[in-house]
């Protein structure tokens, strides 16, 4: 691939070479994430001040920004030390006072000669009575009055860079832009209504009014759509490159398959029977399944992964199942043996505990292909694991699996089927930002015979009556849990919090009921408590988040999460779908203290009013936004500088299909739609796409 086209160059160079900015003021930038004229380009605006001329400060309603003309009158400096220095003035209408602090009246008087005429243009408030302005932001004789602009642009800043700054610094680098060639699909391009680019970001530099900075707005619409478009570009790319290596046909015959089904106590539902032929279809093809499969709490993604899985030894292969923790990795162990047993296929595990002999003999039963299908952590990445034949991973994703590491899976077989499975309902425009290389499967239906889980909202002062509560659903032979908040980021605290919870629950309750997990606790301790409740040995169990992700208690009928108000609608959802695993019907206690914030107000409602985690994701997503969403730290999540993933979904679903079809009909990226598009690969930095597209 052919170097940075010189037609970006005056975009990429150093940020000193624009006007008014040195090496001390392109430091102060640095702290805006901008180091090149291209990343000033694309720090837009946030709003702006309307200056266009009034003929007095009578017209405005106060406080506001006003410019006016006015005759200077009197100067009165200061009585005495640390008090202003007004300047009497006199517009059309109105007299008012300029006024500074620590000002220098021979400064002054030269600026604003007593009888002379000035154009002022600044903050005006009202104090004891009498209109004034603190520091105007301009003072310029008539004739340069022209100079400020009638509706001036707010940019974001920073400790060391005011508006003017910025502003200049903008301007300069607008004098760069070169024409470039359009990437965006004449149709679509025509459909919306979306100017070329040069002259987007032109306008986008300088909006005449405040309609001009919202995101709907044309200009701002196809500068967004540029961001999501490279972003969806790149992953389209990895997406073929993928695809591009060859695969190895995986055929179903369904002798293992319709036996697990016909020991089924229901039938799949709709969504798992149109994902399992999905996933069919991807495994049967040449080219390397690269597939999402997206469902709620309890939609029943393991049977689907299964079904997968027994996909691979149909056609003669093995498939491997990876979980994050241990603790994850011996859940689906024993959630699958029944169905392996079903089946009549050998499922084994290994993890790091997996030592000597053991391990050993495991290993030599794994290269020889008598081991069909294997469950474990990352252990089974380690170099003395060979299969005889993988076909098929399936990855159990908590967000710590990013593009990177599912192509190194790919290299354990020789061309490895990747599915990964998420139990996290990710809105559409997030699961398309981050997954877009992927296709994607969801299931959004509940299996049959899951009752739904009763919420309510408890103040804590009422905690008594949740105890006594506890007390009868104990006597019942059933299970709880009772979660702990985290208290102010520190584990300390979370410690104590768990630990004075557990002391006060046991003596309410009886020493053998409670059982404690906190996130200091040794790993076998934790684990040795957490076998108790599995087994029924302790009714409830207390517990900090560990217990958010797969634990499978069917017994346990009562969830009672304590300052509910201070975890994440996410979480809670996550939280929640811990019960309602059994025939029993489940509740879920939501204790929260007063005074509650809008935001808690609104999360705790959503809570009461749905179960469906795609809801509740889109609204925590109106809420929090993308960023805090999933992380954006880890989550492989871009930054983008534009568009909003909260507001803009929709234009990054047009992004993805637009980017895909470019793909289909150009894949080396050579016609002349391809070629601009390369160079807006440069433009927005998107160095992995780049990398991507073989040198042609």
């Amino acid at each position: 691939m052919a170097g940075r086209p010189e037609i970006l160059f005056p975009l990429l160079s150093a940020l000193t070479e624009l006007e008014g900015v040195g090496p001390k003021t392109a430091k102060h930038f640095e702290q805006l994430g901008i180091e090149k004229p291209r990343d000033l380009l694309f720090t837009l605006p946030q709003s702006g001040v309307d200056r266009a001329v009034k003929a007095s400060v009578q017209d405005a309603v106060l406080p506001a920004v006003v410019t006016v003309e006015v005759e200077i009158g009197m100067h009165v400096p200061p009585r005495s030390r640390g008090r202003p220095y007004h300047v009497h003035v006199r517009d059309e209408k109105l007299e008012f006072r300029l006024v500074f602090f620590h000002a220098h009246g021979d400064y002054l008087q030269k600026q604003l000669p007593t009888g002379q005429r000035r154009v002022v243009s600044g903050k005006v408030e009202i104090f004891d009575g009498q209109a004034q302005m603190v520091h105007p932001d301009y003072m310029l004789p008539v004739d340069r009055g022209a100079e400020i602009p009638a509706f001036e642009p707010v940019y974001p800043l920073t400790h060391g860079i005011t508006q003017r700054v910025i502003h200049k610094a903008a301007l300069s680098a607008l004098d760069r832009v070169p024409v470039l060639e359009e990437w965006v699909d004449p149709a679509q391009k025509k459909k919306a209504g979306w100017p070329d680019w040069g002259d987007a970001i032109r306008a986008a530099h300088s909006p005449a009014q405040l309609s001009e900075i919202t995101s709907t707005h044309p200009v701002r619409e196809r500068l967004a759509y540029d961001e999501l478009f490279a972003h969806q570009l790149t992953l389209g790319l990895a997406r073929a490159t993928v695809r591009a290596k060859p695969g190895i046909s995986s055929k179903a015959t369904g002798q293992y398959q319709s036996r697990v089904l016909k020991a089924l106590p229901y039938s799949p539902t709709n969504a798992q029977t149109r994902a399992i032929a999905e996933i069919s279809a991807d495994m049967e093809a040449r080219t390397r399944m690269n597939r999402l499969l997206q469902g709620d709490v309890g939609a029943g993604k393991t049977l689907v992964a299964f079904m997968a899985l027994l996909i691979a030894v149909e056609a003669g292969g093995q498939g491997v199942m990876m979980a994050p923790t241990e603790i994850l990795a011996r859940q689906h162990h024993e959630s699958l043996v029944p169905l392996a047993e079903d089946a009549g296929i050998v499922l084994e595990l290994l993890t790091g505990r997996d030592k000597g002999a053991d391990r050993a003999a495991k290993l030599k039963a794994l290269a020889a292909g008598e081991i069909h299908v294997l469950v474990g952590t990352h252990a089974v990445f380690q170099k003395d694991v060979d299969f005889s034949d993988l076909r098929l991973a399936v990855v159990d994703e908590q967000h710590r699996f990013g593009v990177n590491q599912r192509s190194e899976l790919g290299a354990k077989g020789k061309a490895v089927d990747i599915l990964v499975m998420t139990a996290t309902p990710i809105p559409r425009s997030l699961t398309l930002a981050q997954y877009g290389d992927m296709d994607i499967s969801v299931l959004d239906e509940k299996p049959p015979g899951r009752k739904p889980i009763t919420t309510a909202t408890v103040s804590v002062g009422r905690i008594d009556e949740v105890v006594t509560k506890l007390r009868g659903v104990i006597a019942e032979g059933r299970q709880a849990y009772w979660v702990c908040p985290l208290v102010e980021e520190s584990e300390l605290s979370d410690k104590t919090a768990a630990e004075d919870r557990f002391k006060r629950l046991r003596a309410a309750l009886g020493e053998d009921v409670v059982g404690l997990v906190h996130g200091q606790m040794p790993p076998a301790e934790k684990d040795a408590a957490m076998a108790k409740f599995v087994a029924g040995e302790t009714s409830v169990l207390v517990a900090t988040t560990v217990i958010e992700v797969g634990v499978n208690v069917p017994n346990a009928t009562i969830m009672v999460i304590e300052r509910a108000e201070s975890f994440g609608l996410a979480q809670l959802h996550q939280l929640r779908g811990r019960v309602g695993r059994g025939d029993a019907a489940s509740t879920c206690l939501l204790l929260f203290q007063d005074p509650l914030s809008e935001t808690a107000k609104r999360r705790l409602s959503i809570m009461r009013e749905t179960e469906d985690g795609f809801r509740i994701s889109e609204e925590d997503l109106a809420i929090r936004g993308a960023g805090d969403l999933i992380g954006t730290a880890q989550s492989g999540l871009p930054r983008f500088r534009i568009a909003d993933l909260e507001r803009q979904s929709a234009l990054m679903a047009v992004a993805q299909s637009d980017a895909r079809k470019l793909l289909a009909d150009d894949p080396s990226l050579s016609s002349p739609r391809g070629k601009a598009a390369r160079v807006l690969l440069w433009l927005m930095e998107q160095d992995k796409a780049i990398r991507l597209i073989t040198v042609g």
